[in-house]
Formats: C-alpha cells, sequence, structure tokens
C-alpha cells in the first residue's frame, strides 16, 4: 500500500492534520506523520516528533528556542525534515507528502520537498499558493493548491479544498507506488533548445529516439537549463545534448534569461556523458523588450517577437563567453565532447542572418581553442548548426559516450 507523508506544524494545526489523516487514509494510502513545529509538541500521535527531526541534522531544538533565534530554529527544522524525508524516499517508504501551512510553514515544508525527486509526488496547500510561488517551488515539480481561506480550524471551504487534496495526493501516490513495482524505461537525455536551433534539436532528437534513448526537451530560458540540471542531480538524466547554452550568454552579458553561475556544470561534476554546442550564443535576450540596457540600443537588436528582444553579442562578450565555456567543460569527469558549427550557431547567424557576423564568431571559437584543455574534444565541422550533418554528428557521439559510460558503470559495480 502507497504511504503519504504529512509534513507540518502539528503543534499549532494538529486538528487540521488529522482532518487530512482521516481523508488519505479513506483514500486507500497510509499515513506517515511529521510534525515539524518549532514551539509545541503535538497532541496527536506521529511517527516523528519535532525533536527527531531537528535531530536529523544534529540541532538541539530546545536549545535554539531557549536563545530565542526563531529563525535559527525554523531553518534547523527544515534541513531536518529535508533530509529525513530524502532518506524515508531513498528507502522506498514513503511515496507521496502533503503539507499545508501560512508563508512560515510553507518554507518549512517546500524546502523539504525540493530534496525529493522530481517525479515524487508533492502537493502544498498554502495561503501563498495565490501569487509568486517561485520561492517555494525552485526547479522542483512541487504543486501548489491555494487554500481560500486561512488554515485555522475545519470550516465549509476548508473541508472540501483539504479534501481534494488528500484525495489527489493518494491518488499520486498509489500511481507513483505502482511505476516504482513496474522499474523504469528508456534512459532519459536532456537537450536544450530555443527557436533558432529547434531544427537541430529534432533532428538529434529523432535519431537519438532510434538509438534507444527518450529525449526530454527544455527551452533555454534560464529556468529550463536549472530544471534539465535538476534532474540530473535527482538521478532521472543520464546523459545531454546541451545543443543551446545560450542561458551562458545571459550571464555573461547581462541578458534576462540566465540560468544563474552554476549553468553547464551539473553533468561534469556528476561524470554524466555530455556533448554540448555554442547554440544561439549570438544572442543576448530581454524580456520584455523594456528590459534592454539603454547602453545596447545602438547595437545590433532584433526584435525575436512581442515579447523578447535579442541583442547579438560583440567580439569583447564572444572572447569572455569562450572562456568560461572552455572551463565549464574542462572541469568534467566523464565524457564530453564540444561540437563547433563553423557557419553559425543559431539560424540567425548564419549567411545574410540579422546576427550573422564572422569577427565575432571568430572571436569566439578562437577563445574555445585557447582555454579548452586537451582532455575535451573539440569537434568542428563546416556547417551551421541546423544542419542536419550536424546534428546527427552530435547525436551519434553522444550515443557513443553513453555507452562507453555504461560500461564503465557496470564495471564499476561489479568491482564494488
Amino acid at each position: 500500500m502507497a504511504t503519504v507523508v504529512l509534513l507540518g506544524a502539528l503543534d499549532t494545526k494538529g486538528s487540521e492534520y488529522a482532518f487530512l489523516r482521516d481523508r488519505v487514509i479513506e483514500a486507500g494510502c497510509d499515513v506517515l506523520m511529521i510534525s515539524a513545529g518549532v514551539l509545541g509538541d503535538s497532541d496527536y500521535p506521529v511517527a516523528f516528533d519535532r525533536h527527531a527531526v531537528a535531530a536529523e541534522t544534529g540541532a538541539d531544538l530546545e536549545a535554539l528556542v531557549a536563545a530565542g533565534d526563531r529563525g535559527a530554529a525554523v531553518t534547523a527544522m527544515a534541513d531536518g525534515a529535508g533530509s529525513l524525508v530524502q532518506r524515508l524516499c531513498e528507502e522506498g517508504k514513503i511515496h507521496g507528502i502533503l503539507g499545508m501551512g501560512g508563508s512560515g510553514g510553507s518554507s518549512i515544508i517546500s524546502h523539504a520537498m525540493r530534496r525529493l525527486p522530481i517525479g515524487f509526488p508533492k502537493l502544498l496547500v498554502s495561503t501563498m499558493g495565490a501569487g509568486d510561488v517561485s520561492a517555494f517551488v525552485g526547479t522542483s515539480d512541487i504543486a501548489m493548491m491555494y487554500s481560500v481561506v486561512d488554515i485555522a480550524g475545519i470550516n465549509a471551504v476548508s473541508s472540501s479544498i483539504l479534501g481534494n487534496a488528500a484525495a489527489g495526493v493518494a491518488g499520486m501516490a498509489k500511481a507513483y507506488a505502482a511505476r516504482e513495482v513496474a522499474g523504469g524505461g528508456r534512459p532519459l537525455i536532456g537537450a536544450t533548445m530555443y527557436g533558432t536551433t529547434t531544427p537541430c534539436v529534432n533532428q538529434a532528437r529523432a535519431l537519438l529516439q532510434e538509438l534507444g534513448y527518450e529525449v526530454l526537451v527544455f527551452h533555454a530560458t534560464g529556468t529550463g537549463g536549472r530544471s534539465m540540471e535538476a534532474l540530473m542531480k535527482s538521478g532521472y538524466i543520464t546523459a545531454a545534448l546541451d545543443v543551446t547554452t545560450t542561458e551562458l550568454t545571459d550571464e555573461v552579458a547581462g541578458g534576462t534569461l540566465t540560468a544563474g553561475p552554476d549553468r553547464l556544470e551539473a553533468a561534469g561534476d556528476l561524470g554524466l556523458p555530455q556533448v554540448v554546442s555554442i547554440g544561439s550564443t549570438d544572442q543576448i535576450t530581454f524580456t520584455p523588450p523594456s528590459a534592454v540596457p539603454d547602453a545596447y540600443r545602438d547595437r545590433n537588436c532584433y526584435d525575436h517577437n512581442p515579447s523578447i528582444t535579442l541583442v547579438r553579442t560583440n567580439v569583447e562578450e564572444s572572447i569572455e563567453l569562450g572562456r568560461m565555456l572552455a572551463e565549464k567543460l574542462n572541469r568534467a569527469t566523464g565524457p564530453v565532447s564540444l561540437f563547433v558549427p563553423l557557419r553559425g550557431g543559431s539560424s540567425y547567424a548564419t549567411t545574410g542572418g540579422v546576427f550573422h557576423d564572422p569577427e565575432a564568431d571568430a572571436a569566439l571559437v578562437e577563445s574555445i581553442r585557447t582555454h579548452l584543455d586537451p582532455h575535451v574534444e573539440m569537434v568542428e565541422m563546416d556547417t551551421d548548426i541546423n544542419d542536419p550533418v550536424f546534428a546527427e554528428a552530435m547525436a551519434r557521439r553522444l550515443h557513443e559516450h553513453y555507452q562507453t559510460w555504461l560500461e564503465g558503470s557496470v564495471s564499476a559495480s561489479g568491482r564494488a
């Protein structure tokens, strides 16, 4: 039978959690109650009380409370709850998680939920659920449900909403448990795409699917790159076809859609096979168009659509971008290749395109050559990025890398 974790402040919302517990059981699941309340003990039976949660990371909750440091106490509970549910998940003892709260409770619960893998059912009923929930969700797949009324007692409105939440998480948990029994399918590859690299990715994806892989495509909009790398860290994605590294351009040149300074490091740090290219690195993206800095407005700008304005990278930015890209790939511990199309890294950068700039392109390529270590394979091809020949070459090289990596993993497992 599937088991659902109910996580939250049972010291202040015990009756509400008791209601949830009964509804989840009625829906056909077992329940495991975890109290993450800071100030008091629960009046209801729990599997793990607040002291056990804090102890997961070695925190002394009573000392923190006595010191009057509520912030430190909340952080300790969030870290402890995250460590606890992650361990229970890895042990196969839980199949879904449900929590409810205001801003403070939602912060603790969502912090714990983000420790769980993508695909593990996570549902958070929150008074904060109708606004900007990015601080709670991050790059995870937490489903947030707006509580409408405050979570303070069971009434005609809250009983309906909480009843729906219980039924929802129970259904998801049972489906997740069934999938766990059935086992996994084809290896998952993460690929990055932009509108100006779509033909390349589609061609490569089709070939990789023929070779036995499932390809997950991520729009390289900052969140897309982070989400792909989060799935690598969760163990879902085991190889990367990182065609479109334009998020690095926004990091270098101040664009809107940066994925942060750690982009293009996850696969290398994890030792996963990766094939990378320079897709759409000729473009600095700004959204909305009004976000284009005044200093950029005299440069080569192009309205990609009514919501996005692109600015062509210059020589100096291309040099810095080449250095950054090379240094990130240099740290890779797994099979890695960098494919460089010499006739344009996007549909806009080809001959006759709005961003055709041979000088900037040459600066990028030369910077990569200068900074790339010998152990990283660099494949230069006299095509543009959307040429089917280029796409097929990337896909086949990734297949070769994956087979090499897989053989190494099996050998290492046998030695262990």
